[in-house]
């Protein structure tokens, strides 16, 4: 059996890409597509001025996320009754398969975080989530 090679590989982003069920901005950094990653995935996410994710779940992985810039409101849970607020230099882990809703706080400033993933193709298993057909 041959060993893989193995070589750092970088990542410059050039422009965003608009997730398709969050809907955000993505700057999509290491994945397998990107970098070869088997089990990591990390991305720098924007949330414009007064913007807002769909509410979504990530279905069998979790996601660590670092606030760089801005104030989110993470809405979170069954009918995502839950809520945190986060600023710069917080972190902010999601467990597997919860609901949740990020949102910008500012009307003016976007907000900017890098999310990593312990999937290196996460955005297959992202799923819709309707607060209203789901709440317990």
């Amino acid at each position: 059996m041959q060993q893989d090679q193995q070589k750092v590989v970088t990542v410059r982003p050039q422009q965003e890409v608009a997730t398709a069920v969050q809907r955000l901005p993505y700057f999509i950094g290491l994945s397998a597509q990107t970098a070869g990653t088997r089990g990591l995935s990390m991305h720098l996410v924007v949330v414009p001025p007064g913007g807002q994710a769909e509410p979504h779940v990530h279905v069998g992985y979790e996601t660590g996320i670092y606030v760089l810039e801005g104030r989110i409101e993470t809405r979170y849970g069954p009918g995502l009754a839950e809520s945190v607020i986060n600023e710069p230099g917080d972190f902010v882990f999601i467990p597997p398969g919860v609901p949740h809703q990020p949102v910008n706080l500012s009307a003016t400033e976007p907000a900017r975080a890098v999310v990593a993933r312990n999937d290196a193709n996460e955005a297959d298993r992202v799923v819709p989530y309707d607060p209203r057909e789901n709440d317990q």
